[in-house]
């Protein structure tokens, strides 16, 4: 709607989770680090949490184009699936056809993919996305894949994503197993209030945005106020000022546009300010 008034090519702030919008603030830098650390060095488990909205979905797309050619990957978003089904979506984005669709057949196509990738050498990455909604049992399960290896490294590198909710859930007694077998664990933090004002213009000019957009900086401060630092939060403001921007045919976002942002969203979301 208001794409043309800005001469932007595309949206700044929407919220799916689009890898070429990725802003590698320092913690967002240091999970990526993390990422590759324990996959390239076949470490086996590795977890990554945030709170809602911290941009973990974009950072595991991102996560996929700097992995090293040969590397074979599946990304589970359904973590509310059944035991059964959720080992059939796995199999099935490797890409597996098993010969029966049972446990027993689908853990034995599995570990056959597995050491043909091996013989190749290229290294094999699941990635589960809302991995906070996985039942215990299942948890169980997924451990049980990482059993699948030689005397001397992993076959199957294992990320598992999730809200602050997994790392509690991993607490639990019933996980220990899973627990001790998680080599590289980090919790993305929300952006400082320095890395908000450079998120806002990374994506502006991403989409396009030639110096005719302009944040003033008590707009940015307002808006790392009541966003908390959280990516997902920050999109939602930041689009709200500019289509009052455009109703007020002001390409300057000051913070009267940011208070009226807030207050017409009041109700909607929760913000970390208030």
């Amino acid at each position: 709607m208001y794409l043309d008034f800005y001469g932007l090519k595309e949206n700044p702030f929407n919220v799916t989770s689009d890898p070429s919008f990725l802003f590698l603030s320092r913690t967002h830098k240091e999970a990526l680090d993390h990422l590759l650390f324990g996959i390239n060095e076949r470490k086996g488990f590795i977890a990554i949490t945030g709170e809602i909205g911290a941009g973990k979905t974009t950072l595991c797309r991102a996560l996929l184009s700097h992995l090293a050619p040969g590397t074979k990957t599946a990304v589970i978003f359904n973590s509310n699936l059944p035991e059964m089904q959720l080992l059939e979506a796995i199999v099935g984005d490797f890409g597996i056809t098993p010969e029966k669709h049972n446990k027993i057949s689908l853990m034995k196509s599995f570990n056959k993919f597995l050491l043909e990738q091996l013989a190749r050498n290229n290294n094999v990455v699941l990635i589960i996305d809302e991995a906070q909604n996985l039942k215990t049992s299942t948890l169980e399960t997924i451990r049980m894949l990482s059993n699948l290896e030689t005397y001397k490294e992993k076959l199957l590198q294992i990320v598992l994503v999730g809200q602050p909710e997994l790392a509690q859930k991993l607490k639990s007694p019933e996980l220990v197993q899973l627990r001790q077998r998680i080599a590289v664990n980090f919790h993305l933090q929300a952006l400082s209030k320095d890395e908000v004002v450079d998120y806002i213009n990374h994506r502006l000019q991403v989409a396009g945005a030639v110096k005719n957009i302009l944040f003033g900086a008590f707009a940015a401060d307002l808006v790392a106020d009541f966003s908390g630092g959280i990516p997902r939060l920050i999109n939602i403001l930041c689009d709200k000022a500019l289509l009052l921007g455009f109703v007020k045919n002001t390409q300057i976002i000051g913070k009267a546009i940011i208070e009226q942002s807030i207050e017409e969203l009041k109700g909607n979301y929760t913000f970390a300010g208030r």
